[in-house]
């Protein structure tokens, strides 16, 4: 069952329950990595990752996730002036979505890969129950390219930087993967990002959202941001593997 079936009151106490387990919400937080498709398996890491996020500290969301086709327009986002979900409508922010497009010429303010199953309403439902008011840009990714990924992962580097935004991007990998998860988190601490772009492109992944999960980790590294993934403190977590999010660096006195 997908999370835009549950209701209000679920949500947000799921919410509650996961922000009371850790030690609450992290204002250094820039970007989430969360799950393409948010349901009852993996709800509870989802509720982990955005129950650490401190809603006064955003205006905007900015929604990223791949599209499993090629599409004329590689970087869409759809021409919608607001999107709705159960819990009622969030507007667009269409001076940062011009933004995108007066920064790369693959931003387009285009409908072609908009879809009712888009993972922008699972995490909308998320934010709505959080977020008194926010606005919000969506983004699908539909070119595996590398120059696409980077060029996305730059304009989001140069647009965002200065301002009170957060970036979701949606990707996951199977419960069942554990050891690529594993593979993919050491190249990571090592910093290996030729080793992490090489496998991830290599066709040997089985990851949802390869070309988002990568544009994430690009901006983290330009931010110097620290990434951390649930499965390195929820062992016992079911549900998708890739939850997480990334933070400024703690400065060690």
């Amino acid at each position: 069952m997908n999370i835009t079936s549950f209701p209000k009151e679920k949500i947000q106490k799921a919410l509650t329950d996961a922000g009371a387990k850790h030690s609450g919400a992290n204002d250094h937080i820039r970007l989430l990595f969360s799950p393409t498709d948010i349901d009852e398996n993996n709800f509870e890491r989802a509720c982990d990752i955005y129950s650490r996020i401190d809603p006064e500290n955003y205006e905007t969301v900015v929604v990223i996730e791949s599209y499993d086709k090629v599409l004329d327009k590689k970087l869409p986002m759809p021409s919608n002036k607001y999107f709705e979900t159960p819990l009622g409508k969030v507007e667009v922010n269409d001076y940062m979505r011009n933004e995108f497009c007066d920064e790369d010429d693959d931003f387009f303010i285009h409908d072609e890969g908009y879809h009712e199953d888009m993972s922008l309403f699972s995490q909308l439902m998320m934010l709505q129950c959080m977020f008194k008011e926010f606005s919000v840009v969506s983004v699908q990714v539909a070119d595996m390219a590398q120059s696409i990924v980077k060029e996305l992962a730059h304009v989001m580097q140069e647009v965002l930087a200065p301002r009170r935004a957060l970036i979701v991007f949606c990707c996951q990998l199977d419960n069942d993967c554990k050891e690529e998860f594993e593979k993919i988190n050491k190249l990571l601490e090592d910093d290996n990002e030729s080793g992490l772009l090489n496998f991830l492109n290599s066709g040997e992944s089985h990851m949802e959202g390869v070309a988002t999960f990568i544009a994430g980790v690009l901006v983290a590294k330009a931010w110097e941001l620290d990434i951390s993934f649930l499965e390195s403190e929820y062992n016992d977590y079911r549900g998708r593997l890739l939850t997480g999010y990334a933070e400024r660096q703690k400065v060690l006195l």
